[in-house]
C-alpha cells in the first residue's frame, strides 16, 4: 500500500496510476448479503442451480455489488496521512464489461485524473478506476469515480 503524507502530494499525482488494490474475493454470501439489502434477487444472482444452466454458467455478481466495492479498493490501494475523511461525490460513468463469476477474484486500478481544490481545505478527486478479474482478457467494471477529501 502507497502511503501519501499530504492531500497536496496526492494531487501531484494527476495523469499516474496512483495505485492497485489486493485481490479481493466475491463469494455467493456476499452475492446473497447485497441482494438482501438492495432487494435485487435476479435469479443470475442468487438460484445457483438455475444460474447453471443460464448464460453464464453459474451464478455471477451483481454489477452494482462491483462497483459498491470502489471504497474498499481505494482503501486497500493507499492512504493519505493527514487526510481525516473521504466522501463519494458521484460517478461521471460506469460500464459493467464482463460477468463476474461467484468466487472471482478482483482487484482495482486508479488514475488520478483530476484534483480540485474545494471548501474545508478539502480536493475533489476524479478517477479512472478500472477492476480486473484474475485469468479474464477485460476489465469487469470501468468507472469515472469522483471523491472528495478532507484534511
Amino acid at each position: 500500500m502507497k502511503t501519501f503524507r499530504t492531500l497536496a502530494e496526492l494531487a501531484a499525482c494527476v495523469g499516474q496510476e496512483v495505485g492497485v488494490s489486493d485481490w479481493l474475493t466475491l463469494t455467493q454470501e456476499q452475492i446473497h448479503l447485497f441482494a438482501q439489502a438492495t432487494g435485487d434477487h435476479q435469479w443470475i444472482h442468487v438460484d445457483e442451480q438455475r444460474a447453471r444452466a443460464g448464460p453464464f454458467g453459474g451464478p455471477i455478481a451483481h454489477g452494482f455489488l462491483t462497483l459498491s466495492l470502489l471504497p474498499r479498493f481505494f482503501e486497500m490501494a493507499f492512504e493519505v496521512a493527514e487526510s481525516g475523511m473521504g466522501v463519494n461525490y458521484g460517478l461521471n460513468k460506469v460500464r459493467f464489461t464482463a460477468p463476474v463469476p461467484v468466487n472471482s477474484r478482483l482487484r482495482a486500478r486508479m488514475t488520478l485524473l483530476r484534483a480540485e481544490p474545494i471548501e474545508h481545505g478539502g480536493l475533489q478527486l476524479a478517477w479512472d478506476v478500472t477492476v480486473e478479474r484474475e485469468g479474464a482478457d477485460k476489465p469487469v467494471c470501468v468507472a469515472q469515480a469522483l471523491v472528495r477529501r478532507y484534511p
